[in-house]
């Protein structure tokens, strides 16, 4: 009788370590919850995701010595409506993806182009801004326009569309390249007169030139038509993480229907209002 006690204790000991290691998710993931919509007592899921270091209005780091700008609250919103928590990382854009390919990560959000291209690594969220790229000088070089580059450097941000814009122009205006991880330094690396200009991302350049934050001055912009102008998107790597890309579809969707998108938006572009062609 003793034997057939110990027998069903321990077969119900491996029951219950089976359901648990069913349980688990990976990832970085916690155990999903219902939403905020849910009445679910299981904790909220959490997720890891990433973001760049300097990427203003969309990341950057804030007087508080906290991470702001439009790509931080609109995750903050969204996680809020769907009831999920998630740990951010701000690591560089480059690093961020890297981290997302290869699992050590959830998902990324960094002002990140949706590309056909990166839609063979990436599924991505639906458009929450749109964006085209530039080329900008230190203000009181004396460059007026691409043609004036020839025999110079120029300072592009790895793995950005930005810099994928420069490579295919060098040729035809006779400039090379230098890359570097994170927008701040490429900044400093013009107006040092190291490189002669530097391609970045439209809204931010014009967000850094409006607030005062660079004395540099866009000389060419991408054509709103052409395939350099792409809408950001928030990304998980391609076949995983769909639940959290609905969530933050949903949450993308009723933060836009309740007004709050708009708001978050309007606070970090109505600087450089001015600035815009």
């Amino acid at each position: 009788m003793k034997l057939r006690q110990i027998g069903a204790a321990l077969g119900g000991m491996l029951l219950a370590a089976s359901l648990v290691a069913c349980g688990g998710s990976q990832g970085g993931n916690a155990t999903a919850s219902s939403g905020s919509n849910g009445t679910d007592s299981a904790a909220p899921a959490k997720y890891k995701i990433e973001t760049d270091v300097a990427f203003a209005p969309f990341e950057f780091l804030g007087t508080s010595n906290q991470y702001e700008g439009i790509d931080i609250e609109l995750l903050s919103a969204i996680a809020k409506d769907q009831g999920f928590e998630y740990d951010l990382d701000a690591v560089g854009f480059d690093a961020a993806l890297q981290n997302v390919q290869s699992g050590q990560a959830d998902a990324v959000i960094a002002g990140m182009s949706i590309t056909n291209e990166r839609k063979e690594v990436f599924d991505f969220s639906e458009p929450y801004f749109d964006s085209t790229v530039c080329a900008a000088v230190k203000s009181d070089s004396g460059i007026k326009s691409l043609d004036d580059l020839k025999g110079k450097n120029v300072a592009t941000k790895t793995g950005t569309m930005s810099a994928k814009w420069a490579e295919s122009l060098k040729d035809k205006y006779g400039f090379t390249t230098t890359e570097f991880k994170d927008s701040d330094i490429m900044y400093q690396d013009v107006t040092s007169g190291n490189s002669a200009a530097c391609f970045e991302d439209t809204p931010v350049m014009k967000y850094a030139i409006s607030t005062g934050s660079v004395d540099l001055a866009v000389i060419e912009e991408a054509d709103a038509q052409s395939e350099w102008a792409t809408p950001y998107g928030f990304a998980v790597k391609k076949g995983q993480n769909a639940e959290l890309l609905k969530k933050f579809n949903d949450g993308l969707a009723n933060i836009k229907k309740n007004g709050t998108f708009d708001e978050i938006v309007n606070k970090y572009t109505k600087a450089d209002a001015s600035t815009s062609k």
